[in-house]
């Protein structure tokens, strides 16, 4: 496996699919946010599903890591919203 498909240590990193409706969901999100992130496309990089699941424990995509090693899945806008203002990356 590359080192592409991994998640890079003190940033954010999303695994989704441009198929995934909450995948969508979730990068719009960021992206309205002005929020710096790593976007890794399972349709584009099929091995790195493995890498998110071994993140989350399963299957279910988007997979959202933080920079403090947390993750989220299938996050919701407020949860994804909520998690930021913890590590204090948006206000």
């Amino acid at each position: 496996m590359t080192s592409a498909t991994q998640p890079e240590s003190g940033k954010i990193t999303m695994f989704g699919a441009e198929w995934c409706r909450d995948c969508r969901r979730t990068k719009a999100q960021l992206d309205e946010l002005g929020v710096a992130y790593t976007y890794i496309d399972l349709e584009a990089e099929p091995a790195a599903a493995e890498v998110a699941k071994d993140i989350s424990g399963r299957t279910n995509i988007p997979v959202v890591v933080y920079p403090d090693a947390s993750h989220h899945v299938e996050p919701s806008n407020a949860d994804v919203a909520a998690k930021l203002r913890e590590l204090s990356i948006i206000s």
